[in-house]
């Protein structure tokens, strides 16, 4: 016997989110902040405690994130093929395309992991970190505020284009001559949070 339910559980609010394909799923105690998208096939599921996806992220297509107390930061991108699992990954970081991040790790805010990585069970990541390999360790110290931003915001851009039926935003001339003034506004927020000049 089949059972049609929705896609996007009726108790999730999606008032605020800039995005949701229509094969997106998310079942349960799942919080979607203001502008986050969810792309093709990605899937958002807690059976318990609650799952925050913080504001302007993006989960990018076949993302599967998995488990109560899950917590993304702001302006993050989860790239194609995560998979994200009880864990938690601050603000303004990226996560590489088929990366896995595992049970009880922790991403500090303004880092970049690798494709490919593998983040073991308990893991804690400093802030300002490029992880590479398997298990995943911190290679390089970098502040990627400004590169992860601009990519978070190109990927809201992209969601609210979606939204009105244009898949070609990244082409619009107009889209980018924007890219220009967001960098230079990243860049001067960089420089006022961390004290850089």
């Amino acid at each position: 016997m089949t059972h049609s339910i929705p896609m996007i559980d009726p108790s999730i609010d999606i008032s605020e989110a800039a995005f949701i394909h229509p094969t997106a799923c998310a079942y349960g105690n799942v919080k979607l902040s203001r502008g986050v998208s969810l792309w093709p096939y990605s899937a958002v599921r807690t059976e318990n405690k609650e799952t925050v996806i913080g504001e302007m992220t993006n989960i990018q297509d076949f993302v599967m994130i998995h488990g109560g107390g899950v917590r993304i930061g702001a302006y993050c991108s989860i790239t194609h093929h995560c998979t994200i699992h009880v864990c938690k990954i601050g603000d303004n970081c990226l996560i590489g395309i088929n990366t896995t991040i595992m049970d009880g790790a922790v991403i500090g805010d303004n880092c970049i992991v690798a494709g490919g990585a593998f983040i073991t069970e308990g893991t804690i990541i400093p802030p300002n970190s490029i992880v590479m390999g398997s298990p995943g360790k911190v290679r390089r110290e970098r502040n990627a505020y400004v590169p992860n931003r601009m990519n978070a915001w190109m990927y809201y851009r992209n969601a609210i284009a979606y939204a009105q039926g244009r898949f070609r935003e990244w082409d619009d001339a107009a889209f980018k001559a924007e890219i220009s003034t967001m960098q230079a506004r990243y860049e001067q927020e960089f420089a006022q949070k961390f004290s850089v000049g």
